[in-house]
């Protein structure tokens, strides 16, 4: 009987390597593919070229070389798997979202002066070493331009070690947020100026040792949020692309259905709290100071449908006797989930929970304490805003 001397890469490991049927893991190989033993890949029909000069160095992407149909199953496995994993079986799993090529509106990279220049970039997979980006197709156009003015900058101004560059698109342009970089004398503060001047930045902030200092910042910043402009605090978090903002707000606001008061726990400047507010009451809780007050600031203006609540849900979660006010309740904590919070979500009489979550793992651990006291995992949508990554994202409605 002759042997075999290739196999079929049947799926993607969660780090993103293809794995065979016999359970070795390829990295580069999406479903599809050959493999012989010497690992030489025969690229299959999912298998496509990848679309930047920079993949395979750059530790930014790790699937460019899988179409679209291999990356919606990647996402939605990924969020499957770890219900499974915890014994929870969805009754509805809804299409994956992915978010398209350059609508990624935030990014840190970091730059490095050298003796030649700088370099700027994404760091390396597994390593320290930057890559001189030529380009980014997951970046926002508006962010993509300011690589070469930024490289630019730092090679003239910056100091001699790596310095952190955060981007983010705001109403008023791209706000960047400078770190590690101080500015010695009137000359490289004047060039700051110039620079943020020329580049036509909504804010421009320079954290020299002592935290973020607004070096430009022509009018007050803001993000439009379901509507609403709220004040956007410098390095404040904003789900990564617009377009999986809606979809998983959409989803949240469909499946709060006739819930007339909701709790929206780390709330954050109020992604989710403005996006409910269309005939509902939203209590916003957040424990960080300066998104907690622009959500505030804006809910006030907003018509007051949105109220601000300063909390550490981790240290101080609301107990049953406050969740028991509500008709229904959203959250969207940290990688590391809510695991204080989710028991007492679990003790109360809450009948509909709305769980978002950035990390499968740490969400399916919560989800299952939610099982155990009742509730149904009844629609789950996976979402896959991180285009080309491994990391993916969900948002799920619960029910007893």
């Amino acid at each position: 009987m002759p042997v075999s001397t290739s196999e079929t890469i049947i799926r993607l490991a969660a780090k993103g390597d293809g794995v065979t049927e016999s359970g070795r893991h390829v990295a580069g190989g999406v479903p599809g593919d050959h493999v012989d033993p010497e690992g030489i890949i025969t690229p299959g029909p999912h298998h496509i070229t990848p679309v930047c000069r920079h993949f395979a160095t750059c530790g930014g992407c790790q699937l460019q070389q899988a179409d679209d149909a291999v990356l919606a199953d990647f996402v939605r496995d990924r969020v499957v798997n770890a219900a499974k994993g915890q014994g929870l079986e969805p009754a509805e799993v809804l299409p994956v979202h992915l978010s398209p090529p350059n609508t990624r509106r935030r990014a840190g990279l970091h730059g490095l002066r050298t003796a030649r220049g700088a370099v700027l970039g994404y760091r390396e997979g597994g390593s320290h070493r930057v890559v001189d980006l030529a380009e980014c197709p997951v970046l926002h156009p508006a962010l993509a331009a300011l690589i070469a003015p930024l490289r630019a900058f730092v090679a003239g101004y910056g100091p001699k070690a790596m310095v952190g560059i955060d981007l983010t698109l705001a109403d008023q342009g791209v706000e960047a947020n400078l770190t590690h970089f101080p500015l010695e004398g009137l000359g490289p503060t004047e060039a700051a100026l110039d620079f943020a001047r020329e580049q036509g930045l909504s804010r421009l902030t320079i954290d020299q040792g002592y935290g973020p200092e607004t070096q430009w910042e022509p009018e007050p910043v803001t993000v439009t949020l379901a509507g609403v402009p709220v004040g956007l605090p410098p390095g404040a978090f904003l789900q990564a692309t617009r377009d999986a903002e809606s979809r998983m707000v959409a989803d949240a606001a469909e499946w709060l259905g006739e819930a007339r008061l909701v709790a929206d726990l780390f709330a954050g400047l109020g992604t989710f709290a403005f996006g409910l507010r269309e005939g509902r009451k939203v209590l916003a809780v957040e424990a960080e100071r300066a998104a907690h007050l622009a959500s505030k600031a804006a809910g006030a203006q907003a018509g007051g449908q949105v109220l601000a609540m300063h909390r550490d849900l981790f240290r101080s979660p609301l107990e049953p006797a406050e969740l028991n006010r509500f008709d229904a309740v959203l959250l969207d904590p940290p990688r590391a989930g809510a695991r204080t919070q989710v028991a007492q979500i679990a003790a109360s009489t809450l009948a509909r929970v709305v769980y978002v979550s950035c990390n499968p793992s740490s969400w399916a651990r919560d989800a299952a304490v939610l099982a155990e006291a009742g509730f149904r995992l009844t629609k789950l949508r996976p979402v896959g805003q991180f285009r080309w990554s491994t990391h993916v994202e969900l948002v799920s409605l619960f029910e007893r």
